[in-house]
């Protein structure tokens, strides 16, 4: 082994090491590759000898995983040596953390961009196996081989969820992860992968949130979103289902999903040409395919000026859908319609909880076909999900006629809606048994 000027490393692999992945022995010993990163790929991270925060380092002492992980750069603590590592990085507009939040983070600008945080949660599972037991480490990159079902067949799901510190306390809980764990197992034989058991997927969601305590912005400043991934990480040439599964959780703290704050009315435009989801496909599964389709006509709508797309169904294209992120709802008096789930549409958690907050609230809750023409005479409109919460439209484009509702400001039901979610989450309003899971300190160690 040797290191070249430019920082990069030689090494000679011997036979019996490549015999012991790949099962035959090669006539020669293998070189990698003499390659000069550019400056673009290579970063350098200063590794403190300090102590980290309390019960971290016990953590670290058992994080050993075949995942390239970036070193925490925690402020330096004592007199401790400093040393170098030089790995290749991918860019990423992540603000860098500090491996817990500085005192001066400033909690009142967080937006809805990824901040690294301290750690995550990684397990394996063979096909036909069990998942074996998962472990918190620290935060950083996945090593992967090139040809893993999830890069050459995009086989993986995704959920979206979030903790939140309670009002009068420094609880911090997590909103319906009994929900998410269900429609994950869903999604898992949707695109033929074991499913994660519910037990499984909500104590290593708890787990992750411990780790990451501190990374829970102050109430009302936003909330802790968490990311599971299960993704097919082995490797397989032929179409099939992986040979191997990772079960991931990374997280980040979050505020506002769109530009102008919390409850600032959005502007959409309805999409005609282009659909998210046909009858049959994997519209209701959060899979990672479902999403990247969808960027072409985002970003021409938001070129143009908007905030998002309304998509139609793809049969007769006269029936709202849903937004690019987020399930619709309008309203016209006391009656809430939303589009019916039927198989193309994502069953959104904040949906089903805005469907029975509604409901207990005396409006009467319509899931059935919307159609663009009802939807233009609505008194109001909202959106929700569980990274835009519920925001208010303030307006539909079709055709280029544009129709305003509420003056362009928020409506009342919208209002009512996002103030008895947020009061749940946040619990100063009491809510059904169940929705708020409560995770203990130091619940990962």
């Amino acid at each position: 082994e040797r290191h070249t000027p430019t920082g990069t490393v030689e090494r000679t692999v011997p036979a019996r090491s490549l015999a012991a992945r790949t099962g035959s022995v090669p006539r020669a010993p293998h070189r990698s590759p003499r390659r000069t990163p550019s400056t673009a790929t290579m970063a350098t991270y200063a590794t403190p000898a300090a102590a980290a925060p309390a019960g971290v380092s016990s953590l670290r002492a058992r994080a050993g995983s075949p995942l390239r992980s970036k070193p925490l750069a925690a402020p330096k603590r004592g007199g401790g040596k400093r040393s170098t590592l030089r790995v290749a990085a991918v860019s990423t507009p992540a603000k860098p953390s500090g491996g817990t939040p500085k005192q001066d983070f400033d909690w009142d600008n967080l937006g809805f961009g990824l901040v690294e945080t301290s750690f995550m949660y990684r397990t394996e599972c063979a096909v036909d196996g069990e998942w074996t037991k998962g472990e918190v480490i620290p935060y950083g990159n996945l090593s992967m081989h090139p040809s893993a079902a999830v890069l050459n067949y995009g086989q993986g799901i995704f959920e979206g969820m979030k903790a939140f510190r309670t009002a009068g306390s420094d609880d911090v809980v997590v909103f319906r992860p009994d929900q998410n764990a269900a429609r994950f197992a869903e999604g898992a034989g949707r695109m033929s992968m074991p499913p994660v058991p519910a037990d499984v997927f909500i104590d290593a969601v708890k787990r992750c949130v411990s780790a990451n305590r501190e990374w829970v912005p102050p109430e009302g400043k936003g909330s802790l979103y968490l990311r599971p991934l299960l993704i097919g990480s082995g490797p397989i040439l032929g179409l099939g289902p992986a040979p191997s599964y990772t079960f991931l959780i990374y997280c980040s703290p979050v505020a506002s999903y769109f530009k102008g704050g919390k409850m600032a009315p959005i502007d959409l435009t309805v999409e005609e040409t282009y659909h998210r989801a046909a009858p049959g496909g994997t519209g209701s599964t959060k899979c990672i395919g479902n999403y990247s389709p969808v960027l072409k006509v985002q970003l021409a709508a938001k070129k143009a000026g908007f905030s998002d797309v309304i998509y139609l169904d793809a049969v007769e294209n006269k029936y709202i859908e849903e937004v690019s992120s987020c399930n619709f709802f309008c309203v016209k008096g006391k009656t809430i319609a939303t589009p019916a789930l039927g198989g193309s549409i994502l069953p959104g958690i904040t949906r089903k909880s805005i469907i029975d907050i509604a409901r207990a609230k005396g409006y009467e809750v319509e899931e059935r076909n919307v159609s663009v023409e009802e939807v233009l005479d609505a008194d109001e409109c909202f959106c929700c999900g569980t990274a835009v919460v519920v925001v208010p439209v303030g307006s539909i484009t079709v055709k280029g006629e544009k129709t305003q509702f509420q003056g362009g400001k928020t409506g009342p039901v919208a209002q009512e809606m996002y103030d008895e979610l947020t009061g749940i989450q946040s619990g100063k309003v009491e809510g059904p048994d169940g929705w708020l899971e409560v995770v203990p300190e130091e619940y990962h160690l």
